[in-house]
Formats: C-alpha cells, structure tokens, sequence
C-alpha cells in the first residue's frame, strides 16, 4: 500500500480488480443500457456519472410530470392478473430471484460501485441483504397472506376471518445511496402481496434499480407489473404521491414530510424511512478492541452515506484514552480506493453536494474549537469526491455536525461518566433510528437498549445484527420516519385487511329460538351473563 502525507493509505490494485474507467467501457455498454431500459417511458434523457471517475456511465430516459400517470396505467392494467395468481406463484418468483442475484452478483456490485463509488465489499452487503429478503418473503408469504382465523362476537356462533388484499399500485421512491438495497429489498415484499409498482430510483443510480427489474423479469415477474420513471425528485415524486395507493419512499426527513403530506391528502398510506443522527455507546465494561473495530463498520460503511451509520460514539471516559488509541490507529489505517474489486476499506462519496457538505461539517467544527483526530480532508488524488475517514472529538452543541446528519464518513466523540447521563444524551435528538452499544454483560446492554429511542438497537454490532434480521421489524421512531420494512410489518403494510364475520345460529339482537324469546330487556339480560362467562373461561 502507499502513504500520502498524514493521511490514509491507497490499497494497491488485487487480484482481478479493475478500474473504473475499463469497467464502464467493457461492462457498460449501449446494448447493455438498451436491455436495461427496455420498457422504461422517458421523454428525455439524463446521464448517469459515475464518482470515482466524475465521467458519465450511460444516458437512461428522462420522465417528466406527464409520464407518470401512463405508468401507473400500465401498472394497473397488469397488477390484476399478477394478484390473480396464488401467492405461492408470486412467491416462488422471489426465489428465483434469489438464485438469479446470487448466481449474477458480480455484474450488480459493479454496477453499485460504479453509480455510488463504494467499497466492493459494502456494494456486496447490499446482495445480501436482497438474497436474505427474497429468501424469507419467498418462503414467508404464504403465511403472511393467508387467511387468518379470529374468535367470533360470540364463540362458535360467529365465523371470523381475516383476508389480505393488495393495494394495488405501490408508488416506490428510492435514494441514491443503497440502489439495490433500497429499490429491489422494498419492492420484493410488495410483488409477493400482489401489487405492482412504479418506482423513482434516483437518476444518479438508476442502472442499479433498472438490473434488479430486469432480473426479477427474467425470474418470471410480468415485466409491466414493474414500472420505472426516472426524473428529478421535486417534479417526478410529486406525481408518484399523487397517483399511488401506497407510498414507500426512503430519503431525508424533509421530504418524508413532503411525502406524508401528499399522501395524508389522498388518504393513502405511506411508510418513511428517513434521517438519523445514530449513537453508539461504549460502556466501561466493553471489550474495546472489538468496540473499536466495530465503530470503524458502523461509521464508514459506504463512506458513512447509511442511513443506519453512526455519527455520535459516546464512549464511558474509564475506557476513552485506551478505546480511541485503538479506534484512530484503526480508521488512520483505513485503506482507499478506487478500483472495482475487493480490498479497499472505503470508496467515495457520491457526488459534490456530499463533499461540500462533509467538507463544510468538518471545517466548521474545526473552526468553532474541534479537534481532528484522524482524517479531516478530501483526496482528490485517489478520486474527485473521495474523502478521509474522520473522527473529531470535542465537538459542542451549536456545531452543525453535532446537530444535523452529515451522511458522509464523519464521526464526534463525547465521554460520559454516568450511564443515565449517556443515554439521556443518545436521546437528545430529533431523530431516532438505529443505535449501537458495546459491553460483555448482554442482560445490562438490553437494559439500555429499552431505553433507546430507536428503532432498532445493535449490541456488540454497528448495524448489520438488526437490519438483517428480517424477521424483526426495521424503521424508524421521532424524526426517522414511519412504518417499518421486513417482518410481517414489511409485508402487511403492502395489504389493505378484510375482516368476514359469518353470524350462525342466532343473531347479534333480540331473538327467538325455538320456544325461547328475547325481548330487548331479555337479550341484554343474556348478553350479561354470557359475557360474564367469556371472561371467566379466559377468552380473549
């Protein structure tokens, strides 16, 4: 590896790694593009950059306003028999999907380092977290779905039971950041309930959403079931919201705003996963070579542009001094690197919008008092928007980068003395999705973790422990959004429920059965006594 002045190492070239530039010749190709975006409405066109080059990739088909409506047409015209079909059918698409991603993940991991400029190995975190996805709604769905048995008004006498319908049309807007991730990991659990959809990947990354629509097509979605427009958020997302009978968007807090807005007005459901500003706590009992190898996952992954990352480590001041020899010297370490293969520790930032914000956090920091421990500077040499990986300590209230999401690879230091005190601190934000804490007493960790404010909590993990636990639900509280991705949470929100009560025997009313006759008085002075019964025999 080589040094620059100071600053983090460049990772030489490994086996089989490729640069970016003969990838995107060899790889990218016009009839590569045209496969991709068969199918795809554009008025226009927009070309996809790629950060580790700042050179353009391909032109996709641009949307504008008026697209949007024909694709949801066409998605309604095919979504009808799609949820026709069994949901084991749909299901078993989803499996094939798996093997698909799995047996063609080289092709999608170049495509995400590409559009984003991360690692191979984080680009490598978003197959996985797909295959297990498509894995457990491929088996799980027909359970989710199926009709559910519920006790009756009246046990025995009233048949009750629970049916899930689709929505129908899911609108889907999707980031830049995660684009496998957070296009194909959303839309699968809507495709097994039978929906369609149209999604809005983000331009800078829409080759990544476009291969996952083209997979689950060749796995044997209905290629119109699954409608893509690409434009400008602030004209396209608009017309998605206005038009969806559900909307799932991830993005940032002020436009999950915007999205719960439009949506509240058409009285459609929406789930929002948006910002955080996420902690990790050290406690004095934690093993602080693994906590410190663990802040390097859960600050730099994909160059800290996660949703989930940690920006605020509150680390218990007995373990400080030994836990920050050991997290500076790891992330000082930190190799760079701009090639299409594994190896480097941590790739670009996405564009210049992110530099100049991880750029203006830090200097103001720095200016108002911080101290830089490790990092603190872009390298340009390795790449136009590359940054280092950097830890500040002494960061105060009224800095913007204690405050405000940086979404870059940007991490503050505080020290506490009193637990209370920390977790008091972790709360003290409007944002609250996902937190990490460090001890080897596991019953003491989930003592804390309950007192969170979080959506999910990681112990002895960064992140990678709850979010891909897909059984479990995912999303955010406070500021950090709305509904939850994975689970039965994941799926169900994609189904409007139906409850058919089936009255035997005798009517929910006064009644006459046989020489029996219930007046109004009477049937009251029945209804008493057999709700009496119920709670004596424990129904519930």
């Amino acid at each position: 590896m080589t040094e620059t002045a100071a600053g983090n190492p460049t990772a030489p070239a490994s086996d089989g790694a490729r640069t970016a530039r003969a990838v995107a010749a060899e790889f990218v190709t016009p009839a590569l593009v045209e496969r991709l975006t068969r199918g795809v409405t554009g008025s226009g066109t927009v070309a996809v950059h790629s950060p580790l080059t700042g050179e353009a990739l391909a032109d996709v088909p641009e949307a504008v306003p008026a697209d949007v409506p024909g694709a949801f047409e066409r998605a309604r015209a095919a979504q009808r028999a799609w949820a026709a079909r069994p949901v084991r059918e749909r299901a078993a698409v989803l499996l094939r999907f798996h093997d698909l991603l799995l047996r063609d993940q080289d092709e999608v991991m170049d495509l995400v380092q590409l559009e984003t400029g991360k690692a191979r190995l984080h680009a490598y975190e978003e197959v996985q977290s797909v295959a297990v996805a498509a894995r457990h709604y491929g088996r799980r769905a027909p359970a989710y779905l199926g009709p559910k048995r519920h006790t009756g008004a009246l046990p025995t006498l009233t048949k009750v039971t629970e049916l899930r319908h689709p929505r129908g049309v899911v609108g889907q807007i999707a980031p830049w950041n995660y684009p496998l991730e957070l296009s194909a990991g959303d839309a699968l659990p809507a495709f097994a309930a039978g929906n369609a959809l149209v999604m809005k990947p983000d331009s800078q990354t829409s080759l990544t959403a476009l291969w996952a629509r083209r997979k689950m097509v060749e796995a044997g979605l209905p290629e119109e079931v699954w409608q893509v427009v690409i434009g400008p958020g602030p004209l396209i997302g608009p017309e998605i919201v206005r038009h969806a009978d559900y909307v799932s968007f991830t993005g940032s807090t002020r436009t999950g705003r915007e999205v719960a807005q439009g949506a509240a007005a058409r009285l459609v459901g929406a789930s929002l996963e948006l910002g955080g500003k996420n902690p990790m706590l050290v406690l004095a009992d934690a093993d602080v070579e693994k906590a410190a190898e663990g802040a390097v996952r859960a600050a730099f992954a994909s160059a800290g542009q996660l949703c989930i990352s940690v920006e605020r480590l509150y680390v218990h001041e007995s373990v400080a001094d030994a836990f920050l020899d050991r997290f500076v010297a790891r992330t000082r370490a930190m190799r760079l690197g701009n090639t299409l293969g594994f190896g480097p520790d941590m790739g670009s930032l996405v564009g210049e919008r992110q530099l100049e914000t991880v750029t203006r956090h830090v200097e103001e920091a720095v200016g108002k008092g911080a101290e830089v421990l490790a990092g603190g500077r872009a390298r340009p040499d390795v790449g136009p928007y590359f940054y280092e990986p950097t830890i500040l300590d002494g960061v105060e209230p009224g800095m913007t980068v204690c405050d405000e999401e940086t979404f870059g690879p940007v991490v503050s230091v505080y020290r506490f003395r009193d637990e209370d005190d920390a977790v008091a601190r972790a709360n003290a934000t409007p944002y609250g999705l996902n937190a990490s804490v460090w001890t080897k007493d596991g019953r003491r960790a989930r003592r804390i973790a309950a007192r969170l404010q979080s959506g999910t909590v990681n112990v002895n993990e960064a992140y990678g422990a709850a979010y891909g636990s897909v059984q479990a639900p995912m999303g955010g509280m406070k500021d950090s959004g709305l509904g939850r991705r994975h689970g039965a949470e994941g799926i169900l929100k994609y189904t409007e429920s139906q409850t058919v009560a089936q009255q035997r025997v005798m009517p929910l009313a006064p009644f006459a059965l046989g020489p029996l006759r219930y007046d109004d008085k009477g049937y009251v002075v029945f209804m008493n006594r057999g709700l009496r019964a119920l709670k004596a025999l424990r129904f519930r």
